[in-house]
């Protein structure tokens, strides 16, 4: 799954999790800051600047794909505490990035238990 490596790459190197993105990749990202959204690698680049250094790991619990939809949800850890849980899917191109990302981030709130597979 193109959303798997994506998640991937975001922890272990999130410059290269642009790689798995269309060049005029549309997203919107909800945080409890608010709405985060681009049209563009560079404006997640952008983002992920913004971030700032962490210790960030996506812990995905489920994942599902139907033709050029995949879906995952899971729980962010910070430095080895957990800090939320988000669902996020993707619309896949024919080239096998994502052309279109969305992702829900909340601290109160999990579909799963954390605990769960």
């Amino acid at each position: 799954m193109v959303l798997l490596e994506y998640l991937a790459r975001m922890d272990a190197d999130p410059a290269t999790a642009l790689e798995m993105m269309e060049p005029d990749i549309e997203f919107c990202l909800t945080l409890p800051s608010g709405e985060v959204r681009g049209t563009s690698r560079a404006d997640f680049a952008a983002y992920i600047g913004g971030r700032g250094a962490c210790g960030r790991v996506h812990e995905v619990k489920r994942h599902a794909g139907d033709g050029d939809l995949e879906s995952v949800h899971g729980f962010v850890v910070d430095d080895g505490e957990p800090t939320g849980a988000f669902l996020s899917a993707a619309i896949i191109s024919p080239a096998g990035l994502m052309a279109r990302y969305q992702s829900v981030f909340t601290p109160s709130f999990g579909l799963t238990d954390r605990s769960a597979r």
